[in-house]
């Protein structure tokens, strides 16, 4: 009987002890169930700048999923991914960095182009674009800045532009030329240039303050600036890569994109 009675008094303290650790492991799980997911990480080109806050907050107020965009040139963002940064989508400037990455496996699929750019003649200087080609040729205009034609496609588009209308040989003394996209946009917002090409999407930067004179690039004067995305091989079968893949082909993100001068 002593040792019947001693046994449950063991029995007792265990479930005394026990139910405590149960409590604690059930708050652990519901704790860990109620986490935050984790953030997406998005490489964007730096043309997106502007437009890519827009797109952050309409996808957040769909889904509720945060994405964390990395701005930078396409060039240096490749090469990061292929250094193994942690990123899950590229949206490039261009088809040929996110083709690349496909098929070096970098990628989970062939890239899709969820936007064309528009190439604009852009100033500080109310200098008229009507005949923005003979205006380049004037003495007033002596520093002309185009992103770096080899390597950037709005460098490229305004390289042809300025071959189509027959005078990239004439001005080819003035012309500064920018690593990325972001420097051209630097050096006609300071004033460094008298004049630059770049993206309407500066239009809609809302950190630029300064008031700005410009003109739309006809289309048919230069290639098509598509610019292509993938979801990189570290979000692979990742849903919520998935679905800001899916909603930049959206008809939202579409209006947006236009909203901001992009072409669809």
């Amino acid at each position: 009987m002593f040792q019947s009675c001693k046994a449950m008094d063991r029995r007792k303290a265990a479930a005394v002890v026990t139910k405590p650790v149960a409590l604690l492991i059930i708050f652990y799980i519901m704790l860990c169930g109620s986490a935050p997911a984790q953030v997406l990480k998005v490489a964007a080109t730096a043309n997106l700048q502007s437009v890519i806050a827009v797109l952050q907050k309409d996808f957040k107020q769909k889904t509720n999923i945060d994405i964390e965009p990395i701005i930078g040139s396409s060039g240096k963002l490749v090469a990061q991914i292929r250094n193994g940064a942690p990123y899950d989508i590229f949206l490039s400037d261009d088809m040929g960095f996110p083709e690349s990455l496909y098929k070096n496996g970098f990628a989970t699929k062939a890239p899709a182009a969820y936007a064309c750019g528009s190439l604009i003649i852009c100033s500080t200087k109310n200098i008229g674009f009507e005949n923005w080609e003979r205006t380049m040729l004037t003495p007033r205009i002596k520093k002309i800045a185009i992103a770096n034609p080899a390597a950037t496609p709005y460098g490229a588009a305004a390289s042809q532009a300025l071959q189509k209308k027959g005078i990239l040989d004439n001005i080819h003394s003035k012309i500064i030329i920018g690593e990325s996209i972001s420097q051209v946009n630097t050096y006609i917002i300071t004033g460094v240039v008298d004049v630059g090409f770049t993206t309407q999407a500066l239009l809609k930067d809302r950190a630029n303050k300064t008031v700005l004179y410009w003109k739309t690039i006809a289309p048919n004067s230069y290639a098509p600036i598509k610019q292509g995305m993938v979801i990189l091989k570290r979000a692979a079968g990742d849903a919520t890569a998935e679905k800001f893949y899916n909603y930049l082909l959206s008809t939202d993100a579409k209006k947006i994109f236009e909203q901001y001068g992009y072409r669809i």
